[in-house]
């Protein structure tokens, strides 16, 4: 009976987790998706807000696998190309160039603050 007690709660923790993840990482997908004026570079090619979104979200269904956790969403799909290794940028309205996975882990830090 104890096994099963642990296994249960072990089973609603982990539940919980990867519903926790999933919502951190829908509020970062968001969140990019709002960047109004942003510019996505990504293999030297500029891409729009939502065109961002999208590959981002096709590269989290790909790998779901091996996503549990917002940082593991950022390390795998949001920092950098997979095809040629280089690092994803983020060109902001001001002109301001910043890493992606850079923007991303300090949404994720706001996110949970502000739960």
């Amino acid at each position: 009976m104890k096994a099963l007690s642990t296994c249960l709660f072990l089973f609603f923790v982990t539940v919980g987790f990867a519903a926790t993840a999933t919502t951190e990482i829908e509020a970062l997908l968001s969140y990019l998706g709002r960047l109004e004026g942003a510019t996505f570079i990504r293999n030297g090619g500029s891409h729009a807000a939502g065109d961002a979104v999208a590959h981002l979200r096709l590269k989290w269904e790909k790998q779901a696998k091996k996503i549990a956790t917002a940082e593991d969403f950022v390390a795998l799909c949001g920092s950098k190309s997979s095809t040629s290794g280089e690092r994803y940028r983020i060109k902001f309205k001001d002109g301001t160039e910043r890493f992606c996975d850079e923007v991303l882990t300090e949404q994720l830090a706001f996110v949970r603050r502000n739960k």
